[in-house]
């Protein structure tokens, strides 16, 4: 996920209050099914703020401010977002998702992470309402606001509210992509499971073992834009190699969450001893291809092949 900005020093980040409370809960791990310190960062924060808080038993955390003076007729409006990330980062990156504070950089126009997923999905609704619910200065009725856990893997959170948690009139959902757009509908999501069965084999005497790498990058908000999948593309180029060697598929792996589009796929094969620089020339080939094919959409694009060892049979 990414933020726009405009200014380009974190420090002078508008609205500062929104960019504060986000960099406070980027210091707070926070993935899906381990809310347990964001939870607890939210409590702190209600009692702090002398605001009535509360939590149910899946986690949730209700936060209330009373209207301002002669507001408090107006109806309930209640501000909901979910506390829990998209944990994804890249391979060559050290970073404990339960540990570990999510790293901020400005890049251009947009405030990143280093490596990392930078959870303002959800987190800047997140950091959206504790501004509100801090601030002195803003006119408003009655307010409660709702943090719902564990929504990237199935919105575990918020089918587990009970009826009587909340009491407001109208629901505002934060958790959308477009600055000054409301949404009314969602196209949701289907999971498919698949089981396929395989033999194994030796490798035959005379080959050696290859590691194919892509890397790309981007959230499951990019899903219409035409980006790369790195499975996609690790795919197609295997099913160019068999089609033209007698190829062995030792290992591999792609991708890490059911919601987030793969930012890296990889590789193990065998080929032949004979093939191998045939294989490496292909690869740029290939790479030369998905490098025009992608220009606009996946501009930071890799391909890598490394050549491991001959293999033993």
């Amino acid at each position: 996920a990414l933020i726009p900005i405009i200014d380009m020093d974190k420090k002078d980040l508008k609205p500062a209050s929104v960019f504060h409370y986000f960099e406070e809960i980027c210091q707070v791990p926070r993935p899906s099914k381990r809310e347990e310190k964001i939870i607890a960062y939210l409590k702190a924060f209600g009692e702090k703020h002398g605001l009535e808080t509360k939590t149910d038993e899946a986690g949730n955390v209700l936060i209330k401010k009373p209207a301002i003076p002669g507001r408090e007729n107006l109806k309930t409006v209640i501000l909901q977002s979910h506390i829990d990330m998209v944990c994804e980062k890249n391979s060559d990156v050290e970073h404990d998702f339960l540990t570990d504070p999510i790293e901020t950089v400005i890049d251009g126009e947009w405030l990143k992470a280093k490596g990392t997923t930078l959870g303002a999905d959800n987190g800047i609704g997140v950091a959206t309402e504790l501004a509100i619910l801090a601030s002195d200065d803003i006119e408003h009725g009655p307010l409660e606001c709702l943090f719902t856990v564990d929504e990237e893997t199935g919105l575990t959170g918020a089918f587990a509210l009970k009826e009587g948690f909340m009491s407001g009139d109208i629901l505002i959902n934060l958790d959308s992509e477009d600055e000054g757009e409301l949404f009314i509908g969602c196209a949701g999501g289907i999971d498919t499971v698949i089981n396929m069965g395989y033999k194994t084999e030796k490798t035959p005497a005379g080959s050696f073992a290859v590691k194919i790498q892509v890397k790309g990058g981007h959230s499951g908000d990019d899903i219409n834009k035409g980006r790369a999948n790195a499975n996609k593309l690790l795919v197609r180029f295997l099913t160019q190699l068999a089609a033209k060697y007698p190829m062995y598929l030792c290992e591999i792996d792609g991708g890490n969450l059911h919601n987030a589009i793969p930012r890296e796929a990889r590789a193990l094969c065998a080929v032949p001893m004979k093939d191998k620089e045939s294989v490496r020339v292909d690869l740029n080939i290939y790479t030369a291809e998905i490098e025009n094919e992608f220009a606009v959409t996946e501009p930071n694009l890799k391909t890598e092949l490394s050549s491991e060892a001959p293999c033993k049979e």
